[in-house]
């Protein structure tokens, strides 16, 4: 390029490019090693990460921190001679008998408005959202163009036009792009504004079979079951605070979420913990949080990996028949309704003390001397794999989560899952996703 100027330059001055002159050769003219031009921003100098409002608090406490995504997030709060993995147990298996409180702050939130942030949303998301009340939220999924799913969260309807999205913490940006998108080149003619908030609002979960005690001891509104049924929601006063309390499960859980200024987040988290004192309350982690969802059956980026389908995931019947929204047309094609897909099921451990392997394939029987095997003379069919495992200390037992072929036929089959690498085949029967509560009494109970 340079050269080129300088040829243009001498053609208009009618010299020569060495009597017009030539450039100073300076760096990076000359290679230079990325290494050189990186320096010391490496590591977490290199991809920084974001911090809650709750940061100070968790590092206070010693909690063992993490990066999820682009967050540095609470992986448990581990007490004296604990693991990770043990503190992790013992904070799950309180959330099931009592109460827990957990940062979810790195939710992506979004506020939508206008008087076609209705329709919108029923173009973006599979299921119905016309018919939303004020006052109430509803879980959705939204598809990509080609019929995969991109991403899961709920919304409530704040107002006659007014919605308010979480989305999950890895895909806020995405979505927010996928939003915006559409709303400007899909549908411009639509009456909706969108503006991404996640940094505005701090959020925390309380949940547990003591949660709603917990939080009527700390609200200034009634949150009975009468003004704040499941997934219902309202405005409430909590240590002078104004928040928004919404009751959405992720633990399986009676459980709420309460959102407030980011500001004040550590005053309401607080609160939250000195009038739980007398409920044994605990704050847990991002590992206990992946316990309780994993018994619950409930996906993540894990199982939502951009190759899964509702259909793959069970959730064929939350789809729309009117076919008015994105992803519909690519599920006219046949291979997005096979048998053979991969489908999502549960699988449990057969042999007590033995861990499912993470990253493990899921064979059958039959071929375990095979896959074992330094040098097997065929590939092994391998039928699915583990997309999430976890000890459930409510069962007792090591249970998976994983992508099987014909998965829901199959319930009750006995299989392998089997880490050749690591030289490690456990037996496991297939089951229901759902680990616990499968009747889905506890949230509404």
């Amino acid at each position: 390029m340079i050269f080129l100027l300088l040829a243009n330059l001498a053609l208009v001055r009618g010299e020569s490019i060495p009597d017009v002159g030539l450039t100073t050769y300076r760096p990076p003219f000359s290679p230079v090693s990325l290494g050189a031009l990186a320096g010391e921003e490496v590591h977490e100098h290199l991809a920084p990460y974001r911090l809650t409002p709750l940061h100070d608090w968790h590092v206070a406490k010693g909690a063992k921190m993490i990066t999820v995504g682009r967050w540095m997030r609470p992986e448990s709060y581990p007490r004296p001679g604990e693991t990770t993995a043990s503190a992790s147990y013992r904070e799950a298996a309180a959330v099931r008998a009592g109460v827990g409180i957990v940062d979810v702050s790195t939710l992506g939130k979004i506020e939508l408005q206008g008087p076609d942030a209705g329709e919108f949303l029923e173009r973006v998301y599979m299921n119905r959202w016309r018919n939303l009340k004020v006052g109430r939220g509803r879980y959705g999924l939204m598809l990509r163009d080609d019929g995969m799913v991109l991403d899961d969260g709920t919304t409530t309807r704040l107002g006659d036009t007014h919605y308010y999205m979480t989305t999950t913490t890895g895909e806020a940006e995405e979505v927010m792009g996928h939003l915006e998108y559409h709303a400007r080149v899909s549908w411009p003619s639509l009456d909706v504004d969108m503006l991404s908030v996640s940094d505005q609002w701090g959020a925390l979960a309380v949940a547990g079979p003591q949660s709603r005690a917990l939080l009527a001891d700390v609200a200034t509104d009634d949150v009975n079951d009468a003004p704040l049924p499941f997934m219902g929601y309202l405005e409430t006063t909590i240590a002078g605070v104004r928040c928004r309390v919404f009751r959405i499960t992720f633990s399986g859980e009676r459980a709420y979420e309460v959102h407030m200024p980011a500001g004040w987040a550590e005053t309401v988290w607080r609160e939250f913990l000195r009038a739980g004192e007398r409920y044994g309350v605990i704050p847990y982690g991002t590992e206990a949080m992946a316990v309780l969802r994993i018994e619950k059956g409930h996906v993540v980026a894990s199982e939502i990996d951009g190759r899964t389908t509702p259909g793959d995931l069970g959730f064929a019947g939350l789809m729309r028949q009117d076919g008015q929204f994105i992803g519909h047309a690519a599920h006219r094609r046949p291979g997005l309704s096979e048998d053979t897909r991969l489908e999502l099921v549960g699988l449990r451990a057969l042999v007590p003390y033995k861990r499912i392997p993470r990253g493990g394939h899921i064979i059958e029987a039959r071929y375990v001397s095979q896959a074992m095997s330094r040098t097997p003379r065929h590939a092994v069919p391998t039928q699915g794999h583990i997309t999430s495992l976890t000890y459930s200390p409510a069962l007792d037992a090591h249970v998976a989560l994983g992508l099987l072929r014909g998965g829901r036929k199959r319930i009750g089959e006995g299989l392998v899952v089997a880490a050749p690498l690591s030289g490690q085949w456990v037996p496991v029967e297939v089951v229901s996703p759902v680990f616990l509560d499968p009747e889905g009494s506890r949230p509404r109970g």
